[in-house]
């Protein structure tokens, strides 16, 4: 594989006009597609196989017309201090309010408070029910304006008023996020290469790279119901490998640079080997993010498949346009060592080569002290992991958003009119058609859930047309998020499977808060299988790259390390509430139950990255004659700083997340960020230098058998010691490529 990268590496430095204009028609390619394709709006939502799931689907058959799976808003009214909800100037206000809802072509229905009981106790509070014909996710921007708009008018009649529901959910806006992660990674490139020039590289391939990948969803977005956070999840990786995968290259060029080397020598020789690394780490991200399709929700496999599509082209843009910009660039790229007129007056590299950098001293520390270095890191990430024992998983309802939203005061209004789990009611369906009595099984399932602890009220059951189906409304006295309303939904559940053995009809449990706690047990469940589908496959992909047996488990074992820590660090701070004021973190409670393992599949693939990009430098070396502890000096001396700014620029890219009003965006955004700084500097910058010390020689072992069954894809470019520098037989290989 070296050798055909080397090769590919020259071939795109001296044919770079070519390649440049290939890059170009594709990024204006894909943006007249993406411009001229209609407009697609938000993903449809479904969990398949989930009893909530078939509840709806059962609904939608059974009701025709009812749009069961339909947006939902609570339109609150408040009364004026001393005055009641009954009073006839209110009372006025609140149903000319309905009837402004009642106009839409996307509204189902709506329920006058007055009529439909829904004003408290004493009288201060009363809400009004809108359904809408489309999912909270399709509901055109038109209609929420019109629900926002009539909710305005009732506040300036003197009523406060506030809007509950999935009907005002859209997508979170993070602001200004991908500038600052953008503005940072700047920094970051510029102070490790010292060169505008050669900082600007990774940053202009990794734009490009996320312009068509963005652009191509966009393009298909209506044809295959691609959402907007598919794009946002692929605009996040793409960016972030992108700029790490060019700086990879970018910083192996320099270093053959200074070795001496021709440029367009020292560009084939960066691809043939940093190259290599780029293209198997691509490799485990793309593992990681195509295998969130066996959790089986729909919207996270379309999610993780256009991600890896983004990285899939960030690995062939490193590959071919970054050795065509170098080639563009000329001499206005120093060698390693040097820098710009501009950052250090252009002054050559230091002669005194005997003083070691950073990453050198560094290593030679671990490889002196490798069991303290084990230890303390090992305790350290133990340490932060403990937290993640008492894990609660949940989806977020309005009861954890921000004080400062309408949904949030909504949630709360009602809480304080209707009790806590009237935010969160529970619909049973109820499936007599097999029934000899549909009547009688109605009746019985109303009168089983009466009789459970933890419920307020039980409305009568609501037949269809036919009669053999009917809906049951139950109120909780616990709020959504609670375990306490999870054990409720189980209740009604274990309760259904005796009625069903009873009268044959059959019980279903459905809802928003039911689908959160069905989509949770899914996402539960389907963990320690993507686990072991990503970290198997990873871990064949890794032996081939090494050679080695130990070097991928202990690569995998320090990731499972990392993870768990972060998880714990997530728990921490979310769950239990600490630094919580600090991150602007308004209301703790369950962990997103899709956090476990959509940090394991974005993670896991990151962090291969260093490691392939670290431990390659070592194998390097080892194979072309170092011992095993020079060589782990030698590959933190090519690799520490570049490993380090490539994690920096990730957790900086991940970080402007933090600061979205969206509780669910901050936590994806922190626990992502806490993640790679684990891994990068614990794992791969502590923990795995002093296990290959540790292991010596045995870290490289390969059983013989296994040896000769392995490809061999010269990842550490052990056959371009063969190659020449100069420029003989240049059209040959230009033809051979293009032959292959």
């Amino acid at each position: 594989m070296a050798t055909f990268l080397y090769k590919l590496g020259r071939l795109a430095f001296r044919r770079r006009h070519f390649v440049a204009l290939i890059w170009v028609a594709l990024l204006t390619l894909e943006g007249v597609g993406a411009a001229s394709a209609p407009a697609a709006g938000n993903t449809s939502f479904s969990i398949p196989g989930t009893e909530a799931q078939k509840a709806f689907d059962l609904l939608d058959q059974r009701f025709p017309g009812t749009s069961s799976d339909g947006a939902t808003a609570r339109v609150v009214f408040k009364a004026p201090a001393g005055e009641k909800m009954t009073d006839k100037l209110n009372k006025a206000t609140v149903k000319k309010t309905v009837r402004e809802l009642s106009d839409g072509s996307e509204v189902a229905s709506v329920t006058d408070p007055y009529k439909g009981k829904a004003v408290s106790k004493d009288g201060t509070i009363a809400y009004a029910s809108v359904n809408y014909k489309v999912s909270g996710m399709e509901l055109e921007d038109s209609s929420r304006d019109a629900l926002k708009a009539a909710a305005q008018d009732a506040r300036d009649a003197g009523l406060t008023v506030e809007v509950g529901g999935d009907a005002l959910s859209a997508t979170p806006e993070t602001g200004s996020s991908e500038v600052i992660g953008i503005a940072i990674a700047a920094v970051v490139l510029v102070i490790t290469f010292g060169s505008l020039l050669a900082a600007g590289l990774p940053l202009l391939t990794a734009i490009i790279g996320v312009g068509i990948g963005v652009s191509t969803i966009t393009a298909l977005a209506s044809a295959l119901d691609l959402g907007s956070t598919t794009s946002t999840l692929a605009m996040m990786i793409g960016l972030a490998v992108g700029i790490d995968y060019a700086l990879f290259i970018v910083s192996r060029y320099r270093a053959e640079l200074a070795e001496g080397r021709e440029r367009e020598e020292a560009a084939g020789r960066a691809v043939g080997t940093a190259g290599s690394a780029v293209v198997f780490a691509g490799l485990t991200v793309l593992i990681a993010l195509v295998g969130l399709s066996v959790v089986n929700i729909p919207m996270l496999t379309k999610m993780g498949v256009a991600a890896a599509g983004t990285v899939a082209i960030a690995v062939l843009i490193a590959l071919t346009l970054v050795p065509a910009l170098l080639g563009y660039a000329g001499r206005k790229i120093k060698p390693a060592g040097e820098k710009s007129k501009l950052f250090g007056g252009g002054r050559a590299a230091k002669k005194h080569a005997g003083k070691p950098n950073m990453g050198t001293r560094w290593a030679s520390f671990v490889v002196r002290r490798p069991v303290a270095v084990l230890l303390l890191g090992v305790v350290g990430l133990g340490a932060a992991a403990v937290p993640a024992s008492s894990l609660q998983l949940g989806l977020g309802d309005d009861g954890s958003q921000p004080t400062s939203t309408t949904q949030r005061r909504a949630y709360d209004l009602l809480s304080d009119g209707f009790g806590a789990g009237f935010n969160g009611p529970l619909m049973v369906v109820v499936d007599a058609r097999d029934s000899d009595h549909p009547k009688s099984a109605f009746n019985e399932v109303d009168n089983e859930i009466k009789g459970l602890k933890d419920v307020v009220t039980v409305a009568p059951a609501k037949p269809n047309k036919a009669g053999d189906t009917a809906t049951i409304t139950v109120i909780p006295k616990s709020k959504p998020s609670s375990t306490t309303t999870e054990d409720l939904v189980h209740a009604i559940r274990d309760k259904g499977t005796e009625i069903t053995a009873d009268t044959d009809a059959k019980v279903l449990v459905t809802g928003s808060t039911a689908m959160n706690i069905d989509v949770s047990q899914k996402l539960n469940d389907a963990l320690i299988p993507y686990l072991i589908l990503v970290v198997g496959l990873a871990f064949l992909l890794l032996i081939v790259v090494f050679r080695s047996i130990l070097v991928p488990l202990k690569a995998a074992l320090g990731f499972l390390l990392s993870v768990m820590a972060a998880l714990g660090a997530v728990v921490a701070v979310f769950q239990w509430g600490w630094l919580s004021g600090l991150l602007g973190v308004e209301e703790t409670g369950p962990v997103m139950s899709m956090m476990p393992i959509f940090m394991v599949g974005v993670v896991f693939g990151l962090a291969m990255d260093y490691e392939v990009f670290l431990v390659t430098r070592m194998r390097e070396a080892y194979v072309h004659g170092e011992k095993p502890s020079q060589a782990v000096v030698t590959g933190f001396k090519h690799g520490a700083r570049v490993v380090t700014a490539a994690a920096v620029i990730m957790m900086a890219v991940f970080s402007g997340f933090i600061g979205s009003s969206e509780s669910m965006i901050k936590m994806i955004g922190f626990g992502l960020a806490i993640a790679v700084f684990f891994d990068a500097f614990i794992v791969r910058m502590a923990i795995v230098p002093a296990v290959l010390a540790l292991l010596g020689k045995r870290a490289w072992w390969l059983p013989k058998w296994l040896d000769r069954l392995l490809p061999n894809v010269d990842v550490e470019g052990e056959g371009l010691r063969a190659l020449s520098g100069n420029d003989a037989g240049k059209d040959d290989e230009d033809r051979e490529l293009v032959r292959a």
